[in-house]
């Protein structure tokens, strides 16, 4: 494992977008790991959009990616003590078009479909988002 280095303003900066503190919410608030295609189906936004996104993120040092067969599992960057408090402040925020809280719902609805070994394994699900993506198999 390489050491992350955040620097504080890409993180800020990657926050700026809503998509993207979705994101992170629902990480934080699950506690474990996605792929993408749980992401889309939880979110209800195509692949392309969440992959930009995703990088990001990545980018920016907030989240890491482990790659198994040709699933890619994203889960959030906890090395240091300032973005456990980062996680939290994300996770406070208020959600009065409860937005954030059908986010969770959805992904808790979607661990159902995981495998045995806890992984998700079936790729994307919501029909209209797969047929937007193209073949909707890749996490």
């Amino acid at each position: 494992m390489h050491l992350i280095h955040v620097k504080p303003e890409q993180a800020f900066q990657s926050l700026a977008d809503p998509l993207r503190i979705r994101i992170v919410r629902l990480l934080t608030s699950t506690g474990g790991e996605a792929c993408l295609c749980e992401l889309v189906d939880s979110l209800l936004e195509p692949q392309y959009k969440l992959s930009r996104h995703i990088k990001t993120l990545r980018q920016a040092g907030l989240l890491s990616a482990e790659k198994s067969g040709r699933w890619i599992y994203h889960r959030l960057v906890t090395d240091h003590p300032y973005l456990v408090t980062l996680h939290k402040a994300v996770e406070e925020l208020n959600d009065p078009d409860r937005v954030f809280a059908s986010d969770l719902a959805r992904f808790q609805e979607r661990l159902c479909l995981r495998e045995k070994n806890g992984r998700c394994c079936v790729g994307i699900q919501n029909q209209h988002l797969r047929d937007e993506s193209g073949n909707g198999t890749e996490g």
